[in-house]
């Protein structure tokens, strides 16, 4: 178990690395200030996200849905990347093969210069057709039509992983395969729970990775990962990367 005191050896480890993959969660947007919209602190109106953010939700109310959507997407936009997520996108330029997947869905990423993370869950700001194939951005907050429609006269929905939909395949083909080949896998403010992305780290240490955790606290993780560092990511990162 490692603390803030001994971050003089982690940085050494990275400073050598070849490859690196980094899985992010819910912490690291928590210091910027983004809710988490599960939970009891995640209502909206009297509904879980559980009862929205589903096929079947957008199917019978896609105008509900879409007036969830953007209410979380006005509060996103008022956020802004954290010292952790710049470390992160100044680690990218640094090594030689650097994977980036999250499982966050807010491009707080994105905004901070990570070239091209994975994005496991989908992106709040990304809209796909319900009928063509149509793929794009909308960053327009609040939206002037909802729910919003596609030149084709179909419904937009989000580019999001819903509850009971598949993660897309590439994004989680190209993960695993970055967890097998890593030296150094670290996982920075996610519980260590919700699967596959639980699984990554464990497949990085079998194949040999060193398996660093930032977190505010342990998690089922903490065990197996050979460094822990509790704490707030948007402080120990920017110490952590030469």
């Amino acid at each position: 178990m490692m603390t803030a005191d001994n971050i003089a050896g982690i940085r050494e480890l990275l400073a050598a690395a070849k490859r690196l993959a980094v899985l992010t969660g819910a912490g690291i947007s928590a210091e910027s200030g983004v809710p988490t919209f599960r939970g009891v602190d995640g209502l909206w109106r009297k509904f879980r996200a559980e009862d929205l953010a589903t096929p079947g939700a957008f199917r019978e109310n896609p105008t509900l849905v879409w007036e969830w959507y953007d209410w979380r997407r006005t509060l996103v936009a008022q956020k802004k990347p954290n010292p952790g997520h710049f470390s992160l996108a100044r680690l990218e330029r640094q090594i030689p093969e650097f994977t980036l997947i999250t499982q966050n869905v807010d491009g707080l990423h994105d905004l901070a210069g990570s070239r091209r993370p994975l994005k496991l869950h989908g992106d709040i700001w990304s809209v796909r057709c319900t009928r063509c194939d149509y793929r794009g951005t909308m960053r327009q907050t609040p939206l002037a039509e909802i729910p919003p429609h596609c030149s084709c006269g179909s419904l937009l929905r989000p580019d999001i992983v819903w509850f009971g939909e598949m993660l897309p395949e590439r994004i989680i083909e190209e993960a695993w395969q970055a967890a097998q080949t890593a030296d150094i896998f670290m996982v920075v403010g996610t519980s260590a729970l919700v699967q596959p992305a639980a699984s990554l780290p464990m497949q990085a240490k079998q194949n040999g990775a060193v398996v660093i955790e930032v977190n505010l606290e342990e998690t089922p993780l903490s065990p197996y990962a050979d460094h822990v560092l509790l704490g707030p990511s948007g402080t120990l990162l920017p110490q952590m990367i030469p």
